[in-house]
């Protein structure tokens, strides 16, 4: 064994521990104790420059392809949210939510395929899900993250993309008092309805007693921010086979032929077009409280608790126009790619939408660890956590609902959709009062709908390690750790929906419901001008806003059930009852072994680490199945599934799967300043739970073209990845280095959908049933050449099919046929690769005070999205190349750094909500953001700071198949906090 370099690595890991302000318990009593080490005086760098150090050297000194990010000082972090500072890191980037970064993408692989650990702890996702938010966790009491790239035997499994790890700080890791406080308050230049200026507060105090046997830290943090998110959007793009006969004026075709002159390829519609405004307010509480005893030198106790709180509430006013296609396209002009980027389409309804919730997120961790050292060859660590993570839509103490209603009037001539010009699209409405403006008078009930949906996501796992290092035997084993874990993980949510309450489609006629004083005229002067074709250049340049708690209590008061029969208007989620329930349990047993080998080769210094993990899961899903009845239609263009009355059943299914994860680690130091790496290893993820509940759901509103349904699948297999790693990294001054990385991920187990076509007894379809067609003959035979379905469902009511409140109701019969439902099930299916190279670079200039640093990530594969297929696909989501830049200046107390995140084009995932049943896809076009900090020490402990975000107004932008097929625009605008800070160590 080469003593030499295993010396030499031990004392770099101490005393870059005992720098960092988070460290495990067993290095942190190691170094209190004076009789077992020598004191080592450091001397602590704090600032960026001291981040960029700690972070470098965890990198250089760890095994296998590691990152991170450490606190420029106690209570400072590099960025306000924690996945904005992931984003830094080579390979990772984000998605947001409210403007700010949420989740996050390693690799190509999106959050579902990442664990996040909590001091080692595996955590659970946010609310019914595998991915964890990272907004709702304050940066202010995280000390560093790690981002373990390759596979390590030792941690949880789940991380296929990487595992992040949160650091917390530790009172023993830093004897005596220190305390940190900071206040802000934050400007959002968007906010229209909240307060300008909101504060951020925050506050961190450790320390340690009875000769450092004792500690205590604590952290907690509130933050408010008011803001205005602006958008237009397209729920879906629909295939349109078969279109209607026109006059060539009103055909522009771009499609290629074929040698008859047949159009190639299929015509995608849209099927709506909107815009909006949420006015949203948001509040984040974060808290932590660690206690740890050392009643001895070799143990150390540790009982934390952290909890969070995030409260986001929104209220939306929404305009907008519906389509139903058929004979009732007039005009249209397709590109190449058949997208309409022009249509004239008569029927349906323009529309005004207020709608009202809040959504809360209350994530708690409990956690107990007792790490002892029994000897200098033994360690022992066992430790246990109760974690969970809850969502709830209904956090509004009013209603317990989310809720939305729409006004509008389907008294239309004609609408016109254009997207031949500008970043949006331009929707407007003639209307039967001859003009292009709807006046208040003319306003009618639609319908509202209410949702609730809680989710909740909870892990108990207890864990068991011990670490043998070798001083007995003359071979290079420096060490060898073993452990067994046991993890029982429950997720489950259900969802309760109103149905659509007052009726829908403007039949009858309730326009005296709601006076004109209700409605608020509004101009689009300021509305999405950050993109040509916004504010007063919009084809409509207005929208009436209107009392959300207004327009419910008039029609709740109106509506009742004497004049609606069964579509009352009664505000309540719960109206019959909960729609759909689904849990999955997960009991997971898992062992390891790793082991630590130093040496040397033709005078190169090695680590080698090999390792195996082994787990076995137990799979058990519990789902409410429904019992559907039939499907009605309520109106033109709304078709509800109803249900048999009575109480549901609940079905369960087992699953089992097993893995055995071996992995590689090898590092070789080149020269004193080279550092080259191989890594080899397998990580998994499993499979997205709605995937893993059992059972078949149908959809609760099976539009023409939308009758869709989805089966699970509890014997899924997870994602199981083979990953090699190869990298050199050259250290050629203090805080500097180069790096460039290749990695490979074969993927096996790729989940795909299998979609098929199915009829169930007892499922009739009103559409093309012989009553159906006679109407249509019937409209056909007077005139209309190509009659619409609304045209269509106005002669049934006219033929006496009607039924219930007011006659509005088409229930089927047993002439009509089965309903064809697409039914998608999933299923393990072919391997898949993305490979690609990472660089990095970082360098201090001296003692100048400037630095910067800059890396980049390229990555591809065969997971793409075919956008030319209609085949039901699955992709890998998130796929893209990234970028980040920074720069700084820090000297003579004064400090500053500007930021730049780049991400291009990727696929956000597979599905729209409006879409046709071939799955198509969502993809966000290329996002950049200019961030801006500056900090000015007034002396040893007081600072003053400004921080600027999203300085360059970055919006964000989604398309479908085509970039012609506009999905959404965003616009947030910028925002910027004045704070203080005083620190006292």
């Amino acid at each position: 064994m080469n003593n030499n370099i295993f010396a030499k690595s031990r004392l770099a890991m101490a005393i870059s521990l005992v720098i960092a302000t988070s460290s495990a318990p067993l290095q942190a009593q190691d170094v209190a104790n004076n009789n077992a080490e020598p004191e080592i005086e450091v001397i602590q760098i704090s600032g960026i420059r001291g981040s960029l150090i700690r972070s470098m050297d965890v990198k250089r000194e760890a095994n296998g392809v590691v990152d991170a990010i450490s606190a420029e000082e106690m209570g400072k972090f590099p960025d306000t949210n924690l996945a904005e500072s992931l984003q830094r890191i080579t390979g990772v980037t984000v998605s947001r939510a409210n403007g700010e970064g949420s989740q996050i993408t390693v690799r190509g692989f999106g959050p579902e395929f990442n664990l996040v650990t909590l001091n080692g702890r595996q955590m659970p996702g946010t609310g019914y899900t595998r991915s964890y938010s990272l907004e709702n966790l304050a940066s202010e009491g995280v000390s560093a993250l790690e981002v373990q790239k390759t596979a390590r035997a030792e941690n949880p499994s789940g991380g296929l993309g990487a595992t992040v790890n949160i650091l917390t700080a530790k009172p023993l890791s830093s004897p005596g008092q220190r305390y940190s406080f900071s206040a802000k308050g934050i400007y959002d230049s968007s906010n229209e309805k909240g307060d300008d200026i909101t504060p951020e507060l925050a506050a961190l105090y450790s320390n340690t007693f009875a000769d450092e046997k004792f500690g205590v830290a604590i952290s907690v943090s509130h933050q408010q921010r008011d803001f205005q998110r602006q958008y237009a959007n397209i729920q879906g793009w629909q295939v349109q086979n078969t279109l209607p006969t026109l006059d060539a004026a009103n055909v522009i075709d771009a499609r290629p032929q074929d040698g008859d002159g047949n159009r190639l390829g299929p015509a995608f519609f849209p099927k709506d077009m909107n815009y909006g405004i949420d006015d949203v307010q948001r509040e984040r509480s974060n808290g932590q409280i660690t206690l740890q005893f050392a009643p001895v030198n070799n143990f150390v106790a540790t009982l934390d608790y952290t909890a969070s709180q995030a409260i986001t509430g929104v209220e939306t006013i929404g305009w907008g126009i519906w389509n139903e296609f058929g004979g009732n396209i007039r005009a249209y002009e397709l590109d190449a790619n058949g997208t309409a980027v022009y249509a004239d389409i008569s029927g349906n309804d323009g529309s005004f939408t207020a709608s009202k919730g809040s959504t809360e997120v209350l994530a708690r961790s409990v956690g107990l660890n007792l790490d002892w050292t029994i000897s200098e060859d033994f360690h022992l660590s066992l430790d246990y956590h109760d974690s969970d993570n809850k969502t709830d839509n209904g956090a509004d103490k009013g209603s317990g609902n989310y809720g939305q209603v729409i006004i509008g009037s389907d008294q239309l001539t004609t609408k016109v959709y254009d997207y031949r010009t500008g970043d949006i699209p331009q929707a407007s409405i003639l209307w039967r009062n001859g003009t292009s403006e709807l006046t208040p008078a003319e306003m009618d009930s639609n319908f509202s709908q209410f949702t609730h949906s809680p989710g909740e996501s909870a892990i108990k796992q207890l864990r068991l390690d011990g670490t043998w290092y070798n001083s007995v035997f003359k071979i290079p084993l420096v060490s060898i750790k073993t452990g067994a874990a046991y993890t029982k993980q429950t997720m489950g949510g259900y969802t309760a929906w109103s149905g659509l309450r007052g009726g829908a489609g403007f039949n009858p006629s309730f326009t005296a419901i709601f006076p004109d004083s209700m409605f608020v005229r509004n101009s689009t002067a300021g509305f999405l001008d950050q993109f040509s074709g916004g504010g007063l250049n919009m084809a409509s340049p207005y929208y009436y806003t209107y009392s959300f708690d207004e327009a419910v209590a008039r029609q709740r008061a109106f509506l009742t059930e004497a004049v609606m029969g069964d579509d009352v208007y009664v505000p309540d989620a719960y109206f019959d009852g909960i729609d759909s329930e689904s849990y999955v349990e997960e009991k997971t047993t898992s062992v390891y072994l790793q082991s630590n080998w130093q040496f040397d080769v033709a005078s190169f210094p090695v680590q080698l680490n090999i390792g195996v993990r082994y787990e076995e899961t137990d799979v058990l899903s519990t789902v409410r199945q429904p019992v559907p009845l039939q499907v009605v239609w309520s109106s033109a263009s709304e078709w509800i599934m109803q249900n048999e009355a009575g109480e549901d059943t609940f079905l369960d299914q087992t699953g089992k799967h097993d893995v055995l994860l071996p992995m590689f680690d090898f590092k070789v130091d080149l020269t004193d300043d080279v550092v080259a790496r191989f890594s080899w290893g397998k990580t998994i993820a499993r499979a997205p739970l709605g995937l893993l509940a059992g059972g078949r759901s149908l959809s609760g509103s099976p539009k023409i073209g939308s009758r869709t349904g989805g089966e699970g699948n509890t014997n899924l297999q997870p994602f199981e990845s083979t990953n090699l790693d190869l990298s050199v990294e050259y250290y050629y001054a203090e805080g500097s280095y180069a790096a460039i990385g290749y990695f490979k991920k074969d993927v096996k187990n790729f989940i795909a959908n299998d979609s098929v076509d199915m009829q169930f007894d007892g499922l009739h379809d009103i559409y093309l049933g012989p009553r159906y067609l006679t109407a249509q003959q019937q409209l056909i035979a007077g005139g209309d050449a190509n009659p619409d379905i609304g045209d269509i469902y106005q002669q049934m009511l006219v033929n006496g099919h009607g039924t219930g409140a007011n006659n509005a109701t088409i229930v089927p019969t047993a002439d009509d046929p089965l309903i064809t439902w697409r039914i998608t099930r999933p299923f393990n299916s072919e391997k898949k690769s993305v490979d690609g190279f990472e660089l990095a670079v970082q360098h201090l200039f001296g003692s100048s005070g400037f630095g910067v640093g800059a890396n980049a990530t390229f990555v591809d594969g065969d997971v793409k999205f075919d956008v030319t297929s209609l085949d039901v696909q699955a992709p890998l989501n998130g796929l893209s190349d990234s970028a980040n830049f920074q720069a700084f200046y820090e000297n003579h107390g004064l400090s500053v750094k500007v930021t730049y995140a780049w991400r291009d084009s990727y696929l956000i995932g597979v599905g729209q909500s409006q879409g046709s049943s071939d799955a198509p896809p969502q993809f966000a076009k290329t996002f950049g953001q200019w961030d801006l900090s500056v900090n000015y020490a007034i002396n040893d402990n007081l600072t003053v700071f400004f921080e600027g975000i999203n300085l360059n107004n970055e919006t964000e932008q989604g398309y479908g198949r085509y970039e012609e097929q506009f999905l959404f625009a965003r616009q947030y605008g910028p925002r910027y906090a004045v704070g203080v800070r005083y620190t006292f160590k």
